[in-house]
């Protein structure tokens, strides 16, 4: 399934926001800020430590609140060795009730961030940081079955994919925001 087949049949795209409307994430640290806002303290960060690696990691996680799924995409810097810093982005939707659905949705979400983070960091010359797509999928339980489809989804579209337990990015960081 392509890219546009997919945003259109999880309704991504992001069709809350109009044409040209702002999108926006939080940090823990600095609050509410737009998508450019974060774009620029994440290439501050990188630039104030330039000798050091980095990782870009993206990983999205969700939880049913009130008769609604409550969808978290974290963007997650890794400074490896010396710490990281964290953004992330909250969307609601109907009710997901299928698993196969809810995993499909946020790994979506995660390669539309993830394509984006990527794209302005190319503008910016620096295509050397890749984006990793954490996957809340993994071996054990219900989830083993969709692995495979949704790593193809994720490593099709030219990121790095990772399921449990190495997908901190969606199973710690994002978890933590849905409840």
């Amino acid at each position: 399934m392509t890219s546009d087949r997919l945003r259109a049949w999880y309704n991504i795209g992001d069709k809350s926001r109009k044409k040209g409307e702002t999108m926006y994430l939080v940090s823990p640290t600095k609050g509410r800020m737009t998508f450019e806002q974060m774009m620029e303290d994440v290439m501050a960060y990188i630039t104030g430590l330039p000798s050091s690696s980095y990782k870009i990691i993206i990983g999205s996680d969700s939880q049913v609140i009130r008769g609604q799924t409550c969808f978290i995409t974290a963007v997650i810097v890794h400074r490896l060795g010396k710490g990281a810093r964290y953004y992330y982005r909250r969307k609601m939707h109907r009710k997901v009730k299928s698993l196969r659905q809810k995993i499909f949705f946020e790994t979506a979400l995660s390669l539309e961030l993830g394509g984006q983070v990527a794209k302005r960091f190319a503008e910016l010359g620096h295509e050397d940081l890749k984006v990793e797509i954490h996957i809340d999928a993994g071996t054990h339980g219900e989830t083993k079955e969709l692995i495979r489809e949704v790593v193809g989804m994720v490593t099709g579209s030219g990121f790095k994919a990772k399921i449990k337990p190495e997908a901190y990015g969606a199973s710690c960081v994002a978890d933590r925001h849905t409840k």
